[in-house]
């Protein structure tokens, strides 16, 4: 775990870009869990009347796999999580007084126990006793137990190497979260059953009750044992002791590795190595990554616009990048997925296959010394002369965890300018410029090195709306050579670029990549409703859980009058599958969100009201909740209780931008235009490249007669969304009423192109016809 005070967990990051979509009926026949080679409505298998009984245990597995046992024993995956003892606590509890940060903390002994003084979830000082370790290397957290189950992660943890106490949030700008915060060490968001319990032990069963809001959570073992990759056991200790072994049955695994299959191994790592969020409630050993997680994209905020890590993301989004990953090569090629240590130290890691003698499993590698000064330009020996220094340059979190990023990019110090990413040269030398270092490759390799388009300049391009990025997103999304995750995120973009993005969308629903379909499946929310029917209907019978899940999600019930019988039964099967994640998440108030969308999408009033109400309960901090629910508040005519819930949001939040927009629609809503004017102003103040902020504003102006504030704010609206047929509309209004056709005449073309019909033709025909009647035409 890694407590952060603004890094929300990914359920809470989906909630927050949610449609609305509405609560699916229950299963249907055949519309359960489907294997990795499953056609797409294939029946479930039945499921095991005990799950807990499947798993043998890892005593059981070190009986005929000793050295695998010898190996595991000691690593970082066995010490994951550890009851609280003599052996396995590092830190000093011998009457240490900490503050750190803002925290303050006595870690001491008692009673042979560990304890630690520090704030509780009331504000006072109380005494916690340390019922596990989390963690080892290169810091150990640690666990107490709090009422309702819960086991929560203190606020200081210890430093292995340094010997040292310090605080989580020691290296945030702002002080530590309150009690009562969902972030304080004692909340929601810093708790174990939730956050971090399912991959830092084996088996997990969350066991949460939502009628007393406490968890009775259990799990096979403590730590990462044998079955949290390999999957439940029983069934292959069964058959290792049945005498005749019949190859046929498989050796009873679920999970099983080969040298033909790395794609297997990665999938099999990623669910704990990825920023990912759950497509299914159950857990599905076997089945492929994409049945049973939706994996993060390369979203701003979670990584640099090349795709080099940012936030807390794992290994996994990185990996994916990598001509590593697309040559086949896989996670235990460098760690030993036993002991998890590296297959080799420093650079003849990596020199087991870049050498004069590479791997005959990679037969595009070049036969070259790659640790020398002629490829590294350093001297030997140097920090700059390793490989990973250059390839894999580190990013700390939790103050001292400095993780690699796992894309193994050539360095790129001409995009830092271009893009603000950072770059491994000036990682090392802070006082000299990206300039400087692309002038020195360019001096070791030639004028014309590492000169190529990146794909992070076009999608840099596309999130801007620069002038013809939209041609270079469509090629990048139908580029099969470039990385699926790169194109994937390339997909999200699409429907800012009307037709011909909307024609490439469809093409992504089809196309070959999992992870691409996926992009097309979120995509869906930036399309209306009526052209979301074909992509969806592709997407709705797609293999893969996290796909069909997506596209359901995007269109809601109501879609089933455009499909067929089998495409309703896949929509409706779907649906309740994303339900059935939700509640298996319900002591999460983001869950309640994403029901209540469901619920409102589906009419149902009450039912999205009481789940907002829920959402907040959990999380009164959850402001997307909050603004949701004012404004259903304000459909069914409460709107003085949405104007209090707005204020209330914006009382603790009074910068933020989307409270503004939406107080000042409510506002404009009831005629109360001054008010609703100023709120649109301040929201145009704090999101001023959003169009539809800065068209709202404008209608506003001018209803006060503000004609010339309300065209000035038009004209920025049209700057920053040229194709927004709205804008375009109120723009050639505007000019038709003041008599201006000429300057509204190249509006309405624009119109015409970008909103196709009838009605967009009318009143381009006469707005021609009354700018030729003009003067000096």
């Amino acid at each position: 775990m890694a407590p952060r005070r603004r890094r929300l967990p990914l359920a809470l990051a989906l909630a927050l870009a949610a449609a609305p979509v509405a609560c699916g009926p229950g299963d249907e026949p055949g519309a359960g869990p489907r294997g990795p080679d499953a056609a797409p409505g294939a029946e479930a298998p039945a499921p095991s009347p005990d799950p807990r009984a499947a798993f043998a245990g890892s005593a059981r597995c070190a009986g005929c796999h000793a050295a695998a046992a010898a190996a595991w024993r000691g690593s970082h995956h066995d010490l994951a999580m550890q009851v609280a003892d003599e052996a396995s606590v590092l830190g000093d509890f011998g009457g240490v007084d900490v503050s750190d940060g803002g925290v303050t903390a006595r870690l001491f002994r008692r009673d042979g126990g560990f304890w630690a003084t520090t704030e509780g979830p009331d504000g006072a000082l109380a005494d916690f006793a340390v019922k596990y370790t989390f963690g080892v290397d290169p810091l150990q957290q640690y666990l107490v137990e709090l009422p309702g189950g819960r086991l929560q992660v203190l606020p200081v943890a210890w430093d292995v190497h340094a010997r040292r106490w310090f605080a989580l949030t020691a290296d945030e700008p702002a002080k530590p979260p309150p009690p009562g915060d969902p972030f304080h060490w004692t909340g929601r968001y810093q708790n174990w059953n939730s956050m971090c319990a399912e991959c830092h032990s084996t088996d997990l069963r969350k066991g949460y009750d939502a009628a007393t809001d406490g968890f009775a959570t259990s799990f096979a073992e403590v730590d990462v044992a044998c079955e949290a990759c390999h999957g439940p056991g029983a069934a292959h200790v069964a058959w290792a002791e049945g005498g005749a072994k019949d190859p046929a049955a498989g050796a009873g695994l679920a999970v099983r590795f080969g040298p033909d299959h790395p794609q297997t191994e990665i999938e099999t790592c990623a669910p704990c190595h990825a920023r990912r969020s759950r497509a299914s409630a159950e857990d599905l050993h076997g089945h492929p990554f994409l049945d049973e997680f939706a994996p993060a994209l390369l979203a701003p905020g979670l990584y640099h616009a090349d795709g080099q890590i940012r936030e807390e993301v794992y290994e996994y989004g990185s990996f994916l990048q990598s001509r590593m990953f697309a040559a086949g090569v896989r996670c235990s090629d460098c760690h030993d997925p036993h002991s998890l240590a590296l297959r080799a130290e420093g650079n003849a890691l990596c020199a087991r296959c870049h050498s004069t003698a590479p791997d005959a499993r990679f037969p595009t590698l070049r036969a070259k010394d790659y640790d020398a000064p002629e490829h590294h330009h350093h001297a030997r020996g140097s920090e700059g002369a390793s490989c990973v220094a250059c390839h894999m340059p580190t990013r700390t979190y939790m103050e001292v965890d400095a993780r690699r990023d796992h894309s193994l990019r050539i360095p790129r110090p001409d995009l830092s300018e271009e893009l603000g990413a950072p770059n491994a040269c000036n990682a090392c030398h802070a006082n000299r410029s990206p300039a400087w270092a692309a002038k020195a490759i360019a001096g070791w390799f030639g004028p014309g090195r590492r000169q190529e388009r990146h794909w992070g300049e076009t999608l840099a391009a596309a999130r801007a709306q620069a002038p013809g990025a939209g041609a270079e997103l469509i090629a990048l999304v139908r580029d099969p050579a470039q990385p699926a995750i790169a194109r994937a995120t390339a997909v999200l973009l699409l429907p800012h670029y009307g037709e011909e993005g909307a024609a490439a969308l469809l093409e992504a629903a089809g196309d070959a990549e999992p992870l691409v379909r996926l992009g097309a499946a979120r995509a869906l929310d930036g399309l209306p409703l009526d052209a979301r029917v074909d992509p969806a209907g592709r997407l709705l019978e797609d293999p893969l859980r996290a796909v069909r899940v997506e596209a359901a999600r995007s269109l809601g019930p109501l879609a089933t009058e455009f499909y067929g019988p089998r495409q309703r039964r896949a929509l409706l099967a779907a649906l309740a599958e994303y339900e059935a994640v939700q509640r298996a998440d319900a002591d999460l108030g983001p869950a309640h969100h994403n029901l209540a969308l469901l619920a409102e999408a589906g009419g149902d009033v009450s039912g999205a009201e009481a789940e907002y109400r829920r959402a907040l309960a959990l999380d009164p901090g959850f402001q997307p909740s909050r603004v949701n629910l004012a404004t259903l508040l304000s459909r069914t005519g409460k709107n003085e209780e949405a104007e209090a819930l707005l204020r209330q949001a914006l009382a603790s939040t009074p910068e933020d931008g989307e409270l503004h927009y939406s107080l000042g629609l409510l506002l404009a809503e009831v005629g109360r235009m001054p008010e609703a004017e100023a709120e649109l102003a301040q929201a145009v103040a704090r999101i001023p490249k959003r169009a539809r902020v800065r068209y709202n504003h404008a209608l506003a102006l001018q209803h006060l007669g503000r004609g010339d504030a309300a065209l000035a704010e038009l004209l920025a609206a049209h700057d920053a969304a040229p194709d927004d047929a709205d804008v375009l509309h109120a723009l050639v209004s505007f000019y038709a009423q003041a008599g201006r056709f000429r300057e509204a005449l190249p509006h309405a073309r624009a119109l015409a192109a970008a909103a196709p019909g009838e009605n967009s033709r009318a009143l381009l025909m006469r707005i021609e016809d009354e700018a030729a009647r003009q003067p000096g035409h």
